[in-house]
């Protein structure tokens, strides 16, 4: 609900504040007073479109902020765009518009700039128009509305409907998802299948070169190079292990071998220690250096014995070697490293050409998700059909009492290609006119029409508690008779039981009904008694001077509202509205509509 509304420097207003109620706000006034230039403000500080006429003449910025008091359902979508609150739960919207001559380029008049906050946080267009539409909805003349598009006529249509096309959209919702990841699981696998029969060909063929090679054992390269070598020089070894051996324990050129010398030492030492108990521990270290010679001397002999040259086998270990290291430049660079890849090859290769993979089981996925989504729709469409067709007789009942005695009205459902809100797209159609033909809501209704079509479709939705809780009509008693705009307030005062509404009109039926009743007026000041303050919009006035004459001559026309919270106040300005004047017959007249109101 719309609490608190200011506005500077914008249009025609120099500083205005409004505080509106909950139920019905009047703004009365003569035609051109500036009562739409409030709502325009309404509009724009809710992202609305600016143009150089937005800012007053002489000023360089104008501002609007409107206060709202909301509920816990827009409470939730605010705390999911990361926007608290302020500490009285209000909800500030707020907008500035500058026009910087200084950043225009030549040609231009203007540079127009606009800042939009939300609790004092700046906030993009889309957001904000977010916002407006759980805030308000606003009808004007000539202004064009959420209601012409097509997808919220549908959206409300969902709404007349009630919980069970709501049920029935979220399984369609649900299914549509369900059947766009079907879908792309589908078209992924028919884009990639080219790719796909290309990597298998390639992982089957590194596949079938390491398994060939037979890869079991990641240090065997190893251990063949080391088998290599002792197969090169076996007659090397065999010639160095037999001069080992007699070095250490036979030697045929009559020199004493190593084991012969120890041999002697031990002797010595063993009539040393007769004499001399302490060197009892060098004797055990040449005694037991003497045993390992001798036993390291048999095992060369025996290693020297089993060396046979095998140029066969040294053969396969060089080839087996080659291999190998093939295999390593290219899987590698270590062996380790090429079985591991192996293992990643034969993974990948499963998981390719596993089962629930092939593009027959993804099409017969995505078909049978198809035909789920394609049902489910169907059922809401049918759905819809009835709805449409009580909305049909509801609605124009609703607007016969609103001068639309011969009015015509259909909700028009054309199947389209199935999505997330189903399959349907729906059309209000209208004919306001006796012999014309049903034609979009956008493309026949007039302001006035849209006005009183609008009224009546709120009206039906008045039991709804998920509509907007403000509603702004702009002279939806254009042109119409007494009797209508009886009707017209009649439906005013039923909307505004449930809703805020915000009503600009000429009608003293509909003013006499308003919770709170403002008057617009257009006035023309003579600067002399301009405030300093007023005068700071134009500094090539020197504050500290007297007002000139050239000054005083400067009239500025500004808009005024007055507040009409006296019943003599608003009982004279009904009687305007009914005759024009505030003659007694009109202020008669007035006093009985009021003592109506009261009844209500």
């Amino acid at each position: 609900m719309l609490l608190y509304l200011k506005i500077e420097n914008f249009a025609l207003i120099d500083e205005l504040e409004l505080e509106f109620a909950p139920g019905l706000n009047v703004l009365t006034g003569e035609t051109g007073a500036g009562k739409s230039i409030i709502l325009d403000a309404i509009d724009i500080v809710l992202g609305g479109k600016v143009s150089n006429r937005t800012i007053r003449t002489g000023t360089k910025r104008a501002s609007i902020e409107a206060n709202f008091r909301i509920d816990s359902s827009l409470n939730a979508w605010l705390n999911e765009q990361e926007i608290d609150l302020l500490e009285d739960g209000e909800l500030v919207c707020s907008r500035e518009i500058t026009n910087d001559a200084s950043r225009s380029t030549k040609g231009e008049k203007s540079n127009l700039r606009s800042r939009s906050r939300v609790n004092g946080i700046v906030v993009n267009r889309r957001l904000i128009e977010q916002l407006r539409d759980r805030l308000v909805e606003i009808t004007a003349q000539g202004q064009t509305v959420q209601l012409m598009s097509p997808a919220h006529q549908r959206g409300l249509l969902d709404l007349y409907g009630g919980s069970p096309i709501l049920q029935q959209r979220d399984l369609c919702t649900s299914a549509y998802l369900t059947s766009q990841e079907a879908f792309q699981a589908l078209e992924k696998r028919r884009q990639s299948e080219q790719q796909r029969l290309q990597r298998l060909d390639w992982l089957e063929y590194q596949i079938h070169e390491l398994k060939a090679a037979n890869l079991t054992d990641s240090e065997e390269l190893t251990r063949l190079e080391q088998e290599s070598q002792r197969l090169s020089h076996v007659v090397d070894l065999q010639q160095n292990s037999y001069r080992i051996y007699q070095a250490l324990y036979q030697n045929d050129s009559g020199s004493p071998a190593g084991a012969d010398l120890l041999g002697q030492a031990e002797t010595l030492l063993n009539e040393m220690v007769q004499y001399d108990p302490q060197l009892q521990s060098i004797l055990e270290l040449v005694s037991g250096a003497r045993i390992q010679l001798v036993e390291a001397s048999h095992q060369i002999n025996t290693y020297g014995d089993s060396l046979e040259t095998d140029p066969a086998r040294l053969q396969e270990v060089e080839e087996r070697i080659i291999a190998l290291k093939q295999i390593c430049r290219k899987y590698g660079p270590t062996l380790a490293n090429a079985i591991a890849h192996y293992e990643k090859l034969y993974s990948e290769l499963a998981e390719l050409s596993g089962e629930g993979q092939s593009l027959e089981d993804l099409e017969k996925k995505y078909a049978l998700c198809q035909k789920t989504l394609i049902d489910h729709c169907h059922n809401l469409t049918q759905l819809r059909r009835q709805a449409g067709s009580e909305l049909e007789k509801q609605l124009i009942a609703q607007l016969k009492p609103l001068a639309m005695e011969k009015v015509q009205f259909q909700v028009a459902i054309e199947p389209i290609t199935p999505n997330g809100s189903g399959a349907d797209k729906v059309t209000f159609t209208f004919s306001p006119n006796p012999g014309e033909p049903l034609q979009p809501l956008s493309a026949t209704a007039s302001g006035g029409e849209m006005s009183r079509f609008l009224l009546a479709l709120k009206s039906c939705f008045s039991s709804s508690s998920q509509e907007r809780e403000t509603l702004i009509f702009d002279e939806i008693d254009a042109g119409v008779s007494g009797r209508v705009a009886g009707a017209i307030a009649e439906r005013l005062h039923q909307l505004s039981q449930q809703h805020q509404v915000l009503c600009v009109t000429h009608q003293p039926l509909i003013a006499a009904m308003a919770d709170r009743h403002f008057r617009v007026d257009k006035q023309i000041i003579d600067p002399a008694f301009f405030t300093l303050a007023h005068r700071q919009d134009r500094p090539i006035i020197d504050f500290d001077q007297p007002i000139t004459e050239t000054e005083s001559a400067l009239e500025r026309t500004v808009v005024r509202v007055s507040h009409l919270d006296k019943l003599s106040h608003r009982q004279e300005e009904i009687a305007l509205l009914a005759g024009g004047q505030s003659g007694e017959e009109a202020m008669t007249f007035a006093e009985s509509l009021l003592n109506k109101a009261k009844l209500r």
